[in-house]
């Protein structure tokens, strides 16, 4: 309401202030981009390079959470080995992350 009040001020003086209003406009529009949309681009980028170097035998965690290890990378599906012969088909896009750490790795350190 500040700002409203503001412009009808600069408005009822006979002021013009419009490139004012026109350069803070344009300065919280590049506030905007590089600290809500820019960043979003780079996460989106970095997890489509991600799923396209996906190969078999690498352990990942899907969106909903499920560990396994991949068997088979096809064109959009990941056929994922759960638990010793247990396998789940999931779509490319809900593998979230790769695990830090391989069941074998965790049982040599115990």
């Amino acid at each position: 309401m500040k700002l409203l009040s503001i412009l009808l001020l600069g408005q009822a003086n006979g002021e013009s202030g419009g490139t004012s209003v026109i350069i803070f406009w344009i300065a919280i529009l590049a506030v905007f981009y590089f600290f809500m949309i820019r960043p979003q681009q780079q996460k989106q980028k970095k997890a489509k390079k991600f799923r396209t170097e996906l190969k078999k035998g690498q352990n990942v965690v899907t969106i909903g959470g499920v560990h396994g290890r991949i068997a088979e990378v096809r064109e959009d599906v990941i056929i994922l080995d759960i638990e010793k012969g247990s396998k789940l088909k999931v779509d490319i896009a809900a593998i979230s992350y790769e695990s830090a750490a391989s069941e074998q790795e965790l049982a040599s350190k115990s």
